[in-house]
C-alpha cells in the first residue's frame, strides 16, 4: 500500500504562502482567486490537512481530489466543502494547460469564535460529504453564490471596525444557508439517480439478512449501508429523507420489521430467538421497536394469524 506523507497548514497565512500568494489582508478569513495559485511541485505527493474551513468553487482545475477511495474531477464547476482536521490528495495532471478559475473561502475557527455560527458551522451536513457528492451549481445559483462571496472579500477589504466581523459572519451564514437550498436542489433533480441508490439500499440490505448476517454482526448500521453504496452516511440520509421522507435508519428499522413481520408469521421460532436472528442483543430492544412501528407486540401480531 502506498504510503504517504500528511502536510499540515495551520493557518491562512501559511497557505497563502504555501501557494505563492501575497500575505492574507485578513488572518483569519481570506478570499483565494483559484487563477493567482501556485500549486506545490509536491501537491500531489502527500495527503493535506488545513486547520480551517475551505468553501471552494472550482472551475477547469485540471486534478482529480480524493478522501480515501474517492475521488471526483473537476472539469466543470462544482462546489464542496472542507472542515478542519479532514484528511484529502490532490492528484494533478500536469500536461493538461487549461486555465483553472473559480475562488477558495478560508475561514480559520478562531475568526467564529464566541459567534453563534461557531455552534452550528458543523450542522451542515455538506462538510461531511464525501468529494464525489460535491454540489453542482446552475448558473443562476452560481451568481448568487459569487455576489456572497464579493461581499465577503469587500467587507473585510475595506476598513474594519467594530461592525466588520458581524457582517462577515452575517455573509458566511447566508452563503452556507444557501448552499444548503441548493444541496436539496440537487437531491430532487437526481431523482433517476437517487431511486438507483433506493434500489441499491434495497438489495444490501436484503444480502444482509439472507445470509444472516445480523447473528455474527449484529444489527446492520447506517454506516455499513453507507459504505456499501459508496456514499457518506450524511448524504445518503439527507438524500433519502428528501426522496423517502425517511432517514437510513428509519429505512433499516422498516427493514427489520418486515423481516420479523415474516418469521412471526412463518415461523414457531420464540421472540427471543427472532430477536437474536435479526441482530438484537435483548429481546426487549427487539420487542419495543416492533411495538413503536406496529402498535402491537410481536405476541399480538404473531396470535393474530391464529
Amino acid at each position: 500500500m502506498e504510503q504517504r506523507i500528511t502536510k499540515r497548514i495551520k493557518t491562512i497565512t501559511e497557505f497563502h504562502r504555501s501557494r505563492g500568494l501575497p500575505h492574507p489582508e485578513h488572518p483569519l478569513v481570506s478570499v483565494v482567486d483559484y487563477s493567482t495559485v501556485i500549486r506545490p511541485e509536491d501537491i500531489g505527493e502527500a495527503n493535506w490537512v488545513f486547520d480551517f474551513y475551505m468553501i471552494s468553487l472550482k472551475i477547469g482545475i485540471n486534478g482529480q481530489l480524493k478522501y480515501g477511495q474517492q475521488e471526483y474531477d473537476f472539469d466543470e464547476g462544482t462546489m464542496f466543502f472542507i472542515s478542519p482536521n479532514q484528511v484529502f490528495r490532490i492528484e494533478t495532471e500536469p500536461a493538461l494547460q487549461e486555465k483553472q478559475s473559480g475562488w477558495m473561502l478560508l475561514i480559520h475557527p478562531d475568526f467564529l469564535w464566541n459567534t453563534p455560527l461557531a455552534k452550528v458551522i458543523r450542522q451542515y451536513d455538506f462538510f461531511d460529504y464525501s468529494v464525489h457528492e460535491a454540489l453542482f451549481l446552475s448558473k443562476k445559483e452560481e451568481k448568487t453564490i459569487n455576489e456572497i462571496i464579493e461581499n465577503i472579500e469587500q467587507e473585510y477589504r475595506a476598513t474594519l471596525d467594530k461592525f466588520s466581523q458581524n457582517i462577515i459572519i452575517s455573509h458566511i451564514e447566508t452563503l452556507l444557508n444557501y448552499s444548503e437550498r441548493f444541496y436539496e436542489r440537487q437531491f430532487i433533480t437526481r431523482k433517476i439517480t437517487n431511486h438507483h441508490v433506493l434500489n441499491r439500499l434495497e438489495e444490501v440490505l436484503n444480502e444482509y439478512f439472507n445470509d444472516n448476517a445480523p447473528v455474527s454482526k449484529g444489527l446492520p448500521t447506517v454506516q455499513y449501508i453507507a459504505q456499501k453504496l459508496n456514499i457518506s452516511p450524511n448524504y445518503l440520509s439527507r438524500m433519502l429523507t428528501t426522496l423517502t421522507g425517511q432517514s437510513t435508519q428509519q429505512l433499516i428499522q422498516d427493514k427489520l420489521i418486515e423481516k420479523a413481520k415474516e418469521k412471526l408469521s412463518t415461523t414457531d421460532e420464540s421472540i427471543s430467538e427472532i430477536a437474536y436472528d435479526l441482530g438484537f442483543e435483548h429481546p426487549q430492544s427487539f420487542t419495543k421497536l416492533f411495538k413503536n412501528k406496529t402498535n402491537l407486540s410481536p405476541l399480538k401480531f404473531r396470535n393474530s394469524f391464529h
